[in-house]
Protein backbone atom coordinates (compact mmCIF):
# COMPACT_ATOMS: atom_id res chain seq x y z
CA UNK A 1 0.00 0.00 0.00
CA UNK A 2 1.34 3.41 -0.98
CA UNK A 3 0.24 6.26 1.28
CA UNK A 4 0.25 9.83 0.03
CA UNK A 5 1.52 11.59 3.14
CA UNK A 6 0.07 14.97 2.16
CA UNK A 7 -3.40 13.47 1.68
CA UNK A 8 -3.04 11.52 4.92
CA UNK A 9 -2.21 14.66 6.88
CA UNK A 10 -5.10 16.47 5.22
CA UNK A 11 -7.39 13.73 6.52
CA UNK A 12 -5.76 13.81 9.96
CA UNK A 13 -6.46 17.54 10.16
CA UNK A 14 -10.06 16.86 9.21
CA UNK A 15 -10.67 14.25 11.88
CA UNK A 16 -8.85 16.25 14.56
CA UNK A 17 -11.18 19.12 13.75
CA UNK A 18 -14.15 16.79 14.07
CA UNK A 19 -12.96 15.44 17.42
CA UNK A 20 -12.53 19.00 18.66
CA UNK A 21 -16.01 19.90 17.44
CA UNK A 22 -17.51 16.81 19.07
CA UNK A 23 -16.03 17.68 22.45
CA UNK A 24 -16.84 21.35 21.98
CA UNK A 25 -20.53 20.40 21.74
CA UNK A 26 -20.44 19.57 25.43
CA UNK A 27 -18.90 22.95 26.17
CA UNK A 28 -21.68 24.76 24.32
CA UNK A 29 -24.38 22.91 26.27
CA UNK A 30 -22.58 23.59 29.58
CA UNK A 31 -22.24 27.25 28.66
CA UNK A 32 -25.92 27.48 27.87
CA UNK A 33 -27.14 25.64 30.96
CA UNK A 34 -24.94 27.61 33.36
CA UNK A 35 -25.62 30.99 31.77
CA UNK A 36 -21.95 31.46 30.87
CA UNK A 37 -22.70 32.91 27.44
CA UNK A 38 -25.29 35.26 28.87
CA UNK A 39 -22.86 36.32 31.59
CA UNK A 40 -20.10 36.95 29.06
CA UNK A 41 -22.50 38.97 26.91
CA UNK A 42 -22.70 41.47 29.78
CA UNK A 43 -19.15 42.56 28.99
CA UNK A 44 -15.52 41.43 28.78
CA UNK A 45 -14.43 39.39 31.78
CA UNK A 46 -11.55 37.58 33.36
CA UNK A 47 -12.39 33.96 34.26
CA UNK A 48 -12.79 34.93 37.90
CA UNK A 49 -15.17 37.75 36.97
CA UNK A 50 -17.34 35.53 34.80
CA UNK A 51 -17.39 32.91 37.55
CA UNK A 52 -18.68 35.52 40.00
CA UNK A 53 -21.36 36.67 37.54
CA UNK A 54 -22.63 33.13 37.04
CA UNK A 55 -22.03 31.49 40.41
CA UNK A 56 -19.57 28.97 38.99
CA UNK A 57 -16.06 27.71 39.81
CA UNK A 58 -13.26 29.90 38.38
CA UNK A 59 -10.89 27.11 37.36
CA UNK A 60 -13.56 25.33 35.32
CA UNK A 61 -14.64 28.61 33.77
CA UNK A 62 -11.04 29.42 32.85
CA UNK A 63 -10.65 26.16 30.89
CA UNK A 64 -14.07 26.58 29.32
CA UNK A 65 -13.22 30.10 28.15
CA UNK A 66 -9.94 28.94 26.61
CA UNK A 67 -11.78 26.28 24.64
CA UNK A 68 -14.44 28.76 23.52
CA UNK A 69 -11.82 31.18 22.24
CA UNK A 70 -9.89 28.40 20.51
CA UNK A 71 -13.05 27.36 18.70
CA UNK A 72 -14.15 30.86 17.68
CA UNK A 73 -17.10 30.97 20.08
CA UNK A 74 -15.56 33.77 22.14
CA UNK A 75 -12.83 36.42 21.77
CA UNK A 76 -9.64 36.69 23.81
CA UNK A 77 -7.61 39.82 24.53
CA UNK A 78 -4.06 38.67 25.32
CA UNK A 79 -3.11 42.12 26.67
CA UNK A 80 -5.78 42.11 29.39
CA UNK A 81 -6.51 38.38 29.75
CA UNK A 82 -10.21 39.10 29.28
CA UNK A 83 -12.70 37.21 27.18
CA UNK A 84 -15.74 38.61 25.38
CA UNK A 85 -18.45 37.88 22.82
CA UNK A 86 -18.92 39.73 19.57
CA UNK A 87 -22.43 40.91 18.81
CA UNK A 88 -22.80 38.07 16.33
CA UNK A 89 -21.66 35.42 18.79
CA UNK A 90 -24.00 36.76 21.46
CA UNK A 91 -26.85 36.85 18.93
CA UNK A 92 -26.46 33.14 18.13
CA UNK A 93 -25.57 31.88 21.61
CA UNK A 94 -27.72 33.72 24.15
CA UNK A 95 -31.30 34.13 22.91
CA UNK A 96 -33.38 30.91 22.69
CA UNK A 97 -36.22 32.89 21.12
CA UNK A 98 -34.11 34.49 18.40
CA UNK A 99 -33.92 33.44 14.74
CA UNK A 100 -30.64 31.54 15.36
CA UNK A 101 -29.87 29.62 18.54
CA UNK A 102 -26.83 27.35 18.33
CA UNK A 103 -27.04 25.67 21.77
CA UNK A 104 -30.30 23.94 20.85
CA UNK A 105 -28.60 22.07 18.00
CA UNK A 106 -25.79 20.91 20.30
CA UNK A 107 -28.26 19.80 22.96
CA UNK A 108 -30.09 17.73 20.35
CA UNK A 109 -26.83 16.23 19.11
CA UNK A 110 -25.60 15.23 22.56
CA UNK A 111 -29.00 13.77 23.41
CA UNK A 112 -28.98 11.70 20.23
CA UNK A 113 -25.45 10.41 20.84
CA UNK A 114 -26.46 8.96 24.21
CA UNK A 115 -28.25 6.24 22.24
CA UNK A 116 -25.02 5.12 20.51
CA UNK A 117 -24.91 1.59 22.03
CA UNK A 118 -28.49 0.91 20.95
CA UNK A 119 -27.96 2.47 17.52
CA UNK A 120 -24.85 0.31 17.03
CA UNK A 121 -26.92 -2.77 17.80
CA UNK A 122 -29.67 -1.57 15.46
CA UNK A 123 -27.10 -1.38 12.66
CA UNK A 124 -26.42 -5.09 13.25
CA UNK A 125 -30.04 -6.21 13.47
CA UNK A 126 -31.92 -3.74 11.30
CA UNK A 127 -34.33 -3.04 14.16
CA UNK A 128 -35.67 0.42 14.88
CA UNK A 129 -35.41 2.67 17.91
CA UNK A 130 -38.54 4.63 18.75
CA UNK A 131 -38.47 8.37 19.20
CA UNK A 132 -39.80 7.89 22.73
CA UNK A 133 -36.79 5.73 23.62
CA UNK A 134 -34.30 8.57 23.34
CA UNK A 135 -32.85 10.81 26.03
CA UNK A 136 -34.94 13.78 27.20
CA UNK A 137 -32.43 16.16 25.62
CA UNK A 138 -33.55 14.91 22.21
CA UNK A 139 -37.08 16.20 22.75
CA UNK A 140 -36.04 19.48 24.35
CA UNK A 141 -33.12 20.04 22.00
CA UNK A 142 -35.27 19.32 18.96
CA UNK A 143 -37.66 22.10 19.89
CA UNK A 144 -34.84 24.52 20.71
CA UNK A 145 -33.12 23.67 17.43
CA UNK A 146 -36.13 24.08 15.12
CA UNK A 147 -38.12 26.79 16.92
CA UNK A 148 -35.84 29.69 15.85
CA UNK A 149 -36.41 28.88 12.17
CA UNK A 150 -40.14 28.62 12.75
CA UNK A 151 -40.10 31.94 14.61
CA UNK A 152 -38.23 33.58 11.76
CA UNK A 153 -40.13 32.15 8.79
CA UNK A 154 -43.45 30.48 9.64
CA UNK A 155 -45.73 33.48 10.02
CA UNK A 156 -43.76 35.95 7.91
CA UNK A 157 -42.98 33.76 4.88
CA UNK A 158 -44.27 30.19 4.82
CA UNK A 159 -47.95 30.69 5.62
CA UNK A 160 -48.32 33.77 3.36
CA UNK A 161 -46.85 31.72 0.48
CA UNK A 162 -49.81 29.30 0.60
CA UNK A 163 -52.71 30.06 -1.73
CA UNK A 164 -55.50 31.81 0.18
CA UNK A 165 -54.49 30.40 3.55
CA UNK A 166 -53.47 33.55 5.37
CA UNK A 167 -56.83 35.17 4.61
CA UNK A 168 -58.60 32.13 6.09
CA UNK A 169 -56.41 32.27 9.19
CA UNK A 170 -57.17 35.93 9.76
CA UNK A 171 -60.87 35.41 9.21
CA UNK A 172 -60.96 32.32 11.42
CA UNK A 173 -60.44 28.70 10.44
CA UNK A 174 -59.58 25.29 11.88
CA UNK A 175 -55.96 24.09 11.89
CA UNK A 176 -54.36 20.75 12.78
CA UNK A 177 -50.64 20.68 13.57
CA UNK A 178 -49.63 17.03 13.18
CA UNK A 179 -46.45 15.81 14.85
CA UNK A 180 -46.36 18.99 16.90
CA UNK A 181 -43.78 17.89 19.49
CA UNK A 182 -43.64 20.48 22.28
CA UNK A 183 -46.03 22.71 20.36
CA UNK A 184 -43.66 25.49 19.28
CA UNK A 185 -45.20 25.74 15.80
CA UNK A 186 -48.74 25.46 17.16
CA UNK A 187 -48.20 28.29 19.63
CA UNK A 188 -46.59 30.55 17.03
CA UNK A 189 -49.56 30.16 14.68
CA UNK A 190 -52.12 30.58 17.45
CA UNK A 191 -50.46 33.79 18.65
CA UNK A 192 -50.40 35.23 15.12
CA UNK A 193 -53.99 34.33 14.19
CA UNK A 194 -56.30 34.81 17.20
CA UNK A 195 -59.49 34.24 15.18
CA UNK A 196 -58.51 30.64 14.34
CA UNK A 197 -58.53 27.48 16.44
CA UNK A 198 -55.72 24.94 16.57
CA UNK A 199 -55.36 21.28 17.44
CA UNK A 200 -51.91 19.77 17.84
CA UNK A 201 -51.20 16.06 17.89
CA UNK A 202 -48.14 13.94 18.52
CA UNK A 203 -47.52 10.24 19.12
CA UNK A 204 -45.22 11.05 22.09
CA UNK A 205 -47.48 11.66 25.15
CA UNK A 206 -44.76 13.39 27.16
CA UNK A 207 -44.27 15.94 24.38
CA UNK A 208 -48.01 16.56 24.32
CA UNK A 209 -47.91 17.25 28.05
CA UNK A 210 -45.17 19.83 27.47
CA UNK A 211 -47.17 21.39 24.64
CA UNK A 212 -50.15 21.85 26.94
CA UNK A 213 -47.92 23.63 29.45
CA UNK A 214 -46.61 25.95 26.72
CA UNK A 215 -50.14 26.82 25.68
CA UNK A 216 -51.14 27.57 29.26
CA UNK A 217 -48.06 29.76 29.77
CA UNK A 218 -48.86 31.63 26.55
CA UNK A 219 -52.45 32.30 27.67
CA UNK A 220 -53.93 30.40 24.72
CA UNK A 221 -56.04 27.88 26.63
CA UNK A 222 -59.46 27.44 25.07
CA UNK A 223 -58.25 28.09 21.53
CA UNK A 224 -55.53 25.45 21.32
CA UNK A 225 -56.02 21.77 22.13
CA UNK A 226 -53.68 18.79 21.96
CA UNK A 227 -54.12 15.06 21.64
CA UNK A 228 -51.71 12.15 21.88
CA UNK A 229 -52.21 10.55 18.47
CA UNK A 230 -50.16 9.39 15.53
CA UNK A 231 -50.28 11.01 12.11
CA UNK A 232 -52.26 8.06 10.78
CA UNK A 233 -54.97 8.33 13.46
CA UNK A 234 -55.43 12.00 14.42
CA UNK A 235 -59.00 13.21 14.14
CA UNK A 236 -61.26 16.22 14.54
CA UNK A 237 -61.58 17.25 10.90
CA UNK A 238 -62.51 18.69 8.56
CA UNK A 239 -59.65 21.19 8.83
CA UNK A 240 -58.93 24.17 6.60
CA UNK A 241 -55.19 23.74 7.14
CA UNK A 242 -53.06 20.81 8.25
CA UNK A 243 -49.36 21.33 8.98
CA UNK A 244 -46.46 18.96 9.53
CA UNK A 245 -43.09 20.37 10.57
CA UNK A 246 -39.94 18.26 10.17
CA UNK A 247 -41.99 15.16 10.95
CA UNK A 248 -43.02 13.35 7.76
CA UNK A 249 -39.59 11.79 7.18
CA UNK A 250 -39.60 10.30 10.71
CA UNK A 251 -42.70 8.21 10.03
CA UNK A 252 -42.76 4.51 9.21
CA UNK A 253 -45.96 5.03 7.22
CA UNK A 254 -45.83 8.52 5.71
CA UNK A 255 -48.20 7.43 2.94
CA UNK A 256 -50.76 6.44 5.55
CA UNK A 257 -50.22 9.81 7.20
CA UNK A 258 -50.72 11.61 3.88
CA UNK A 259 -53.95 9.70 3.28
CA UNK A 260 -55.13 10.57 6.78
CA UNK A 261 -54.38 14.24 6.19
CA UNK A 262 -56.33 14.06 2.92
CA UNK A 263 -59.33 12.54 4.72
CA UNK A 264 -59.28 15.19 7.45
CA UNK A 265 -59.04 18.20 5.12
CA UNK A 266 -61.97 20.33 3.99
CA UNK A 267 -62.59 20.16 0.21
CA UNK A 268 -60.67 23.41 -0.32
CA UNK A 269 -58.15 22.73 2.47
CA UNK A 270 -54.37 22.90 2.36
CA UNK A 271 -51.61 20.73 3.74
CA UNK A 272 -48.35 22.56 4.45
CA UNK A 273 -45.38 20.20 4.67
CA UNK A 274 -42.13 21.57 6.07
CA UNK A 275 -39.15 19.24 5.70
CA UNK A 276 -35.36 19.53 6.05
CA UNK A 277 -33.64 21.21 3.11
CA UNK A 278 -32.22 18.60 0.72
CA UNK A 279 -31.01 18.38 -2.85
CA UNK A 280 -32.31 16.07 -5.54
CA UNK A 281 -29.37 13.64 -5.36
CA UNK A 282 -27.16 12.20 -2.64
CA UNK A 283 -24.14 14.19 -3.82
CA UNK A 284 -26.18 17.41 -3.78
CA UNK A 285 -26.18 17.04 0.00
CA UNK A 286 -22.41 16.74 0.40
CA UNK A 287 -22.15 19.98 2.33
CA UNK A 288 -22.13 20.94 6.03
CA UNK A 289 -25.93 21.02 6.33
CA UNK A 290 -26.34 17.72 4.51
CA UNK A 291 -23.66 16.15 6.68
CA UNK A 292 -25.42 17.30 9.84
CA UNK A 293 -28.80 16.06 8.63
CA UNK A 294 -27.48 12.67 7.44
CA UNK A 295 -25.79 12.21 10.83
CA UNK A 296 -28.92 13.15 12.78
CA UNK A 297 -30.95 10.93 10.46
CA UNK A 298 -28.83 7.83 11.18
CA UNK A 299 -29.36 8.28 14.92
CA UNK A 300 -32.93 9.63 15.02
CA UNK A 301 -34.99 9.64 11.83
CA UNK A 302 -34.23 6.27 10.25
CA UNK A 303 -34.40 4.36 13.56
CA UNK A 304 -37.70 6.08 14.39
CA UNK A 305 -39.23 5.11 11.05
CA UNK A 306 -37.95 1.53 11.28
CA UNK A 307 -39.51 1.17 14.73
CA UNK A 308 -42.97 1.74 13.23
CA UNK A 309 -45.19 -0.21 10.88
CA UNK A 310 -45.38 0.92 7.29
CA UNK A 311 -42.19 -0.08 5.52
CA UNK A 312 -40.86 3.42 4.84
CA UNK A 313 -37.65 5.05 6.01
CA UNK A 314 -37.29 8.29 4.10
CA UNK A 315 -34.54 9.85 6.20
CA UNK A 316 -33.93 13.54 6.78
CA UNK A 317 -32.47 14.11 3.29
CA UNK A 318 -35.23 12.52 1.23
CA UNK A 319 -35.65 15.58 -0.98
CA UNK A 320 -38.59 16.91 -2.95
CA UNK A 321 -39.46 14.09 -5.35
CA UNK A 322 -40.15 11.35 -2.77
CA UNK A 323 -42.44 13.76 -0.94
CA UNK A 324 -44.19 14.67 -4.18
CA UNK A 325 -44.79 10.97 -4.90
CA UNK A 326 -46.24 10.36 -1.44
CA UNK A 327 -48.57 13.32 -1.76
CA UNK A 328 -49.73 12.28 -5.22
CA UNK A 329 -50.20 8.64 -4.18
CA UNK A 330 -52.35 9.83 -1.27
CA UNK A 331 -54.81 11.51 -3.65
CA UNK A 332 -53.67 15.11 -3.71
CA UNK A 333 -53.82 16.71 -7.14
CA UNK A 334 -51.69 19.80 -6.54
CA UNK A 335 -48.22 20.01 -5.06
CA UNK A 336 -45.66 22.78 -5.18
CA UNK A 337 -42.62 24.08 -3.39
CA UNK A 338 -43.52 27.44 -1.88
CA UNK A 339 -40.52 28.54 0.19
CA UNK A 340 -37.08 27.49 1.32
CA UNK A 341 -34.36 28.45 3.77
CA UNK A 342 -30.88 27.02 4.28
CA UNK A 343 -32.40 24.48 6.71
CA UNK A 344 -35.96 23.85 5.49
CA UNK A 345 -38.22 23.58 2.44
CA UNK A 346 -41.95 24.30 2.65
CA UNK A 347 -44.40 22.56 0.31
CA UNK A 348 -48.10 23.05 -0.39
CA UNK A 349 -50.43 20.13 -1.14
CA UNK A 350 -54.10 20.52 -2.07
CA UNK A 351 -56.86 18.03 -2.91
Amino acid sequence: MTINEAKLMEFVHKFVGDVAATMAAGGVVVGDRLGLYRGLAEGPALPEELARRTGTAPRYVEEWLRGQAAGGYAEYDAATGRYSLTEEQAFALTDPNGPIFAPGAFQLALGALRAEPRITEAFRTGAGLGWHQHDEDVFTGCERFFRPAYSAHLVSEWLPALEGVEEKLRRGCRVADVGCGHGASTVLMAQAYPASSFTGSDMHPESVDQARKRVSEAGLAGRVDFEAAGAQTFGGGPYDLVTTFDALHDMGDPLGAARRVRSQLAPDGTWMIVEPAAGASVSDNFNPIGRAYYSFSAFLCVPSALSQEGGYSLGAQAGEEPIRRLVTDAGFTRFRRVADTPFNIAYEARP
